[in-house]
């Protein structure tokens, strides 16, 4: 059953956590805050963020739960190398049992508190055999392949108070961004590589064909979110950056002894957040 939301429903979470922002509040709507989602593993990036109000998403209206391993499911307002954000510790996902609109609920939230730069982080499967477990990827372009299915976030009645009714993702993940992202890395000397993210339901991993197939349909990494977010960061006029963790590499063969668990996913994350964080910050410090 498809879940519409209407603007007030949008306006009535975004009035619940102004008023819950604390002295953030009068500061939410300046230029410079920024939507920052933190994807499996990654948890322990919001200790970076300073002064921060949490409100668990289940006191906020028409939020889901999160239910993912990993996902703590708390909203942080605080700041972050100067920068007010406004920090999802875990998201939702499709695979959870919501809908596409429900998975982007809070990123339109963001939108009507003033964010309109959008950093979604993600834990990724590598498909590109040049990568390794423990890489960063910037995402340039993704494979919607749920969406193409048609569970896409932006099906239903258009509101168009966030965009247009056909919104066009030639450059899904703002090229501003990208070049700020990779001039960041450049003089951190960390290496970020490149890549076009598929995003599929889960919440299986995925078959050793699936990955070839992915790897001919011109995939470097796979994974079960921030494709949604993205779109709704698009259509709602957000500047959106997307950078994966490769947590695991993806397995394309039959009879061998690897396997993939999110155990390793969580672990992998873990183990990068200093570098994920020192990334962040630097991207934040010269938007």
């Amino acid at each position: 059953m498809l879940s519409q939301f209407e603007l007030s429903d949008y306006d009535r979470a975004a009035d619940f956590i102004r008023d819950q922002a604390g002295s953030h509040q009068g500061r939410l709507a300046e230029l410079d805050t920024v939507g920052l989602v933190l994807g499996s593993g990654l948890n322990a990036l919001a200790l970076a963020i300073g002064d921060a109000v949490v409100i668990p998403y289940e006191s906020i209206p028409h939020f889901p739960t999160s239910t993912a391993t990993g996902h703590e499911g708390r909203l942080l307002i605080g700041t972050l190398a100067g920068r007010i954000v406004v920090a999802m510790q875990g998201r939702f996902h499709f695979y959870e049992g919501y809908s596409a609109a429900e998975v982007t609920f809070p990123i339109r939230v963001m939108r009507r508190l003033g964010v309109d730069r959008l950093i979604l982080t993600n834990a990724a499967g590598g498909l590109n055999p040049e990568f390794c477990a423990g890489d960063f990827m910037l995402i340039v372009d993704h494979l919607n392949l749920v969406g193409m299915a048609g569970h896409s976030p932006l099906i239903g009645p258009n509101i168009e108070s966030f965009g247009t009714r056909f919104p066009s993702m030639t450059e899904a993940y703002a090229g501003s961004m990208r070049r700020l992202a990779l001039e960041t890395a450049a003089a951190l000397k960390i290496e970020l590589r490149q890549g076009v993210y598929a995003y599929l339901a889960g919440p299986n991993f995925e078959s050793p064909a699936e990955i070839r197939f992915l790897r001919l349909a011109g995939a470097d990494a796979v994974g079960m979110s921030t494709v949604p977010e993205a779109l709704v960061g698009n259509h709602a006029g957000m500047q959106v950056l997307g950078i994966s963790t490769i947590t695991n590499m993806a397995i394309d063969q039959l009879d061998t002894d690897r396997d993939t668990n999110h155990e390793e996913v969580l672990e992998t994350g873990e183990r990068v957040v200093p570098l994920l964080t020192a990334l962040l910050s630097g991207i934040l410090e010269r938007l």
